[in-house]
């Protein structure tokens, strides 16, 4: 008989997980008692006043909700709420997109974008193959690996993207990297607002990847979290998407209601498959469903009635593209009075980047020293490779980021990217 006591346990030997780099790292900010704390850490939007933002018009949806004697919490179907699924796709696709001409293309309803990057990588090592090679770009989303191998399939590859001496985009290597992966790799893409770095490709760049892409056969998933919230343009938001499916090629693309909505807890987003041609949709579509189903069976509803709603207003969509130009161009104004305050006060180096780059984040160009320096002598968080939260930033906070900033430059001058 097997001995069942505590020191014997079939889960004794289990061995403890690393934290998680940016949930561990707001775990620390939390448990500081400092008064002058400060987190750059959290990827979530905050007022001037550095609180959480609820947007005017999705509590106002909720209310209406709450108050509808109709609105009840039976399940939704595997693949999710069909007005939600269509909206998201329209919005991501363009309302005219020949993806819907065609019949080329499936959504279903995620958990945020990170469960729209589990069901379409668990999809892929299904149906295309378990040793399919994804390309995630270097730096990326922390993440990304952790996904891609949690679906079944190989640790991620990296590919080129991010210029140190420049804080833009190394194009070239992206290019060249690309062009050496297998037909048939998946190749994550940043749809918008890079993450980390905020470098974006420009239109002529995504030009050069979408040729590469289609010249060597291989499959795009682009990772949308920042529609809307990056340039305070949706359209714009959704340009490099786009144009992809426009080039008919085959690709998955995942949605997040995160950021641009402010549901970050309410996990609201879709995965969408764009094949290159119609015929198919019916057995992709059940093969979601069935992955879905034993993932986690169907989706939270409350979060997508939420965006259905504003999403199908036209006077509430007005609304929502309002409050994200503000969202956007508070973020802009923290990125031009970070660099204003580091010109202001002599910080060694370049740092037209912060200006330069779009999005919630900002690569500073700090080394890990710099950041632990940071953390335990002014009690700023922000992740080890030197990435801040723009959003994070206030009024009354940013010439002191800037302060210690530069005491951790000048301090630990090793390292430091001068030219950035």
């Amino acid at each position: 008989m097997r001995d069942l006591s505590p020191t014997s346990s079939i889960f004794g030997t289990i061995p403890e997980a690393p934290p998680d780099a940016i949930l561990g790292l707001n775990t620390q900010y939390r448990s500081d008692p400092s008064p002058n704390k400060v987190n750059l850490g959290v990827g979530a939007y905050r007022t001037a006043d550095g609180q959480p933002y609820v947007l005017p018009v999705v509590r106002r949806v909720e209310q209406a909700l709450a108050d509808d004697p109709s609105t009840t919490h039976e399940y939704l179907p595997q693949d999710g709420l069909k007005e939600f699924c269509n909206l998201s796709a329209s919005l991501i696709l363009g309302a005219h997109s020949p993806a819907f001409a065609d019949r080329r293309s499936v959504t279903v309803q995620a958990l945020s974008g990170t469960g729209a990057l589990r069901v379409g990588f668990t999809f892929v090592a299904r149906f295309l193959s378990p040793q399919t090679a994804v390309y995630i770009p270097k730096p990326s989303w922390s993440n990304h690996k952790n996904v891609v191998v949690q679906s079944g399939l190989p640790p991620a590859k990296e590919y080129r993207y991010f210029d140190y001496g420049t804080g833009a985009v190394d194009i070239n290597g992206m290019v060249e990297d690309l062009t050496a992966a297998p037909a048939g790799s998946i190749v994550v893409l940043h749809g918008c607002a890079h993450n980390p770095t905020g470098a974006d490709p420009s239109h002529e760049q995504w030009e050069r990847v979408l040729q590469v892409v289609q010249e060597g056969g291989l499959v795009p998933f682009f990772d949308n979290a920042y529609q809307g919230f990056a340039s305070g343009s949706l359209e714009e938001d959704a340009w490099s998407v786009r144009r992809f499916v426009d080039a008919g090629i085959d690709m998955l693309v995942g949605q997040s209601y995160a950021k641009n909505m402010g549901l970050y807890g309410e996990r609201v987003g879709a995965l969408t498959v764009v094949s290159s041609e119609g015929g198919n949709n019916e057995a992709i579509l059940s093969q979601l469903k069935a992955i879905i189903r034993a993932m986690y069976s169907n989706p939270p509803k409350h979060g997508a009635m939420v965006a259905a709603a504003i999403l199908g207003h036209a006077g509430m969509f007005a609304e929502w593209e309002e409050e994200l130009r503000k969202m956007a161009d508070r973020i802009r104004d923290m990125r031009q009075k970070l660099r204003g305050a580091l010109v202001k006060n002599g910080t060694p180096g370049n740092w037209d980047h912060i200006v330069n780059q779009i999005g919630m984040f900002s690569f500073t160009g700090l080394t890990a020293a710099q950041v632990e320096l940071m953390k335990n002598k002014y009690h700023i968080y922000m992740t080890s490779n030197g990435r801040i939260s723009m959003a994070g930033l206030t009024e009354d906070t940013v010439e002191y980021v800037a302060d210690a900033m530069k005491d951790a430059v000048v301090s630990l001058k090793k390292g430091v990217i001068h030219n950035m």
